[in-house]
């Protein structure tokens, strides 16, 4: 009965029927769009996601206590109950239980060096070969720049790096740090298109392993070195920073730590780039089940929490631009990609791993698509000089970069 009037209390629009583990059968919405039946397998699975569903929705998919009829899938599920809650919480019970984690979170988000590397680890290294399953051929685990409606994931991803770099305004022979480089994907493209000479630091140990080899097979060891170490044990100072896809992991209380950091590691005319998850709506809590099972330690801000960070370092805020939606296509892509090759999936690891990682991506996004979560692109500079006057320099470099052949390319890291 809680789990009924919780629905009801959700579902307004679509068409959601619940069937009990004793097969009763109880409809919400009002009946439009695609129909989604869920059911429920034990007689247990009902209270628990009533008492607590942002937690226990995930866990039953995952442990297979609940099931989603064809041709329905647990992505048509998570976009019915989003696109009813919104931004919004589904009661005012949950909408306290989400303070009282907004309360707790700085003890939730702390992440000193050691303890921010273990939380890396969780996620990036299990079984490497999954990646492979739904990524692009450069390993480019963020959101991709559809420029165009009809590019292909690695074209969209190939465009996002060169969006990055005509922002970052890099000139042949500059010193750019990668802060959280992941495979070096970013690194690399930036020394063979622009000629710099880039670092990039990751604390996950497969990640430094398949990056530092991807630089010798490319022939750009000279110029691109890959460190198993935390952005923060660095003294050196570099022309450029880029950091993309990492800061959701830095944690609200350690935030005046990261832009110090920036600054500290930034030469007097130098500029970077900090591209993040972002929500649209006020400062908040990191879904429990992502950060039990997904990024444990890890947070999307709220656009104002970094901003009186940012100004509090003295750091000058240039440039910002919000990606509106492209997440929710690069996701769509990684989950037609993944489903395609579930079944590897489950080879490698197990059934309850690959249900978990279909949850995950579909309920990334869902996020994406209806509860306002966005990714920022903030430029930051240290001297209010250190730009031109006009954003034309962006422009103009995307389309040098874009126009510029494979030969060209290669002739600028040479």
């Amino acid at each position: 009965m809680l789990f009924r009037f919780l629905m009801r209390q959700i579902i307004d629009s679509g068409s959601l029927t619940i069937i009990a583990h004793d097969g009763r059968q109880h409809s919400f919405g009002d009946g439009t769009g695609l129909a989604v039946t869920v059911r429920m397998l034990d007689a247990k699975v009902s209270r628990e996601l009533a008492l607590n569903p942002y937690l226990k929705l995930g866990e039953a998919y995952m442990d297979g206590r609940i099931s989603v009829d064809p041709p329905a899938t647990i992505y048509d599920l998570l976009d019915l109950i989003t696109r009813n809650t919104g931004q919004a919480y589904a009661t005012p019970i949950f909408e306290a239980y989400g303070a009282l984690r907004r309360f707790k979170r700085r003890i939730d988000q702390h992440n000193p060096v050691g303890k921010a590397q273990k939380n890396v680890a969780h996620h990036y290294d299990i079984e490497g070969a999954i990646y492979d399953l739904f990524l692009d051929e450069d390993k480019q685990y963020s959101c991709a720049y559809f420029g165009r409606p009809d590019m292909t994931l690695e074209e969209a991803q190939l465009a996002k790096k060169r969006h990055i770099a005509a922002k970052l305004d890099i000139k042949a022979g500059m010193k750019v740090l990668d802060i959280g480089c992941g495979w070096g994907g970013m690194a690399l493209t930036l020394a063979e298109e622009t000629g710099a000479e880039v670092v990039g630091v990751t604390l996950s140990e497969a990640q430094h392993r398949i990056a530092t080899q991807r630089a010798k097979d490319r022939g750009l060891s000279d110029r691109v070195q890959f460190h198993l170490k935390d952005y923060r044990l660095l003294n050196d100072s570099f022309d450029r920073i880029v950091s993309v896809g990492m800061f959701e992991h830095v944690g609200v209380g350690h935030y005046k730590e990261y832009f110090n950091g920036v600054k500290r590691l930034l030469k007097p005319d130098g500029i970077a780039l900090i591209h993040t998850i972002g929500r649209l709506d006020g400062p908040g809590a990191t879904n429990p089940w992502i950060a039990k099972y997904i990024f444990p330690g890890g947070y999307i801000p709220a656009f104002s929490e970094m901003a009186q960070v940012v100004e509090r370092t003295g750091l000058f805020m240039t440039d910002l631009e919000i990606l509106r939606l492209h997440y929710a296509e690069t996701l769509r892509e990684w989950r037609r990609r993944f489903m395609s090759r579930r079944a590897e999936a489950v080879d490698l690891l197990d059934e309850r791993f690959a249900r978990m990682w279909e949850f995950y991506l579909s309920g990334s996004e869902t996020s994406f698509r209806n509860e306002g979560f966005v990714v920022f692109q903030l430029q930051l500079t240290k001297s209010i000089e250190a730009l031109p006057l006009t954003r034309d320099y962006m422009f103009e470099g995307e389309r040098h970069l874009n126009a510029m052949p494979a030969s060209k390319r290669q002739m600028a890291s040479d």
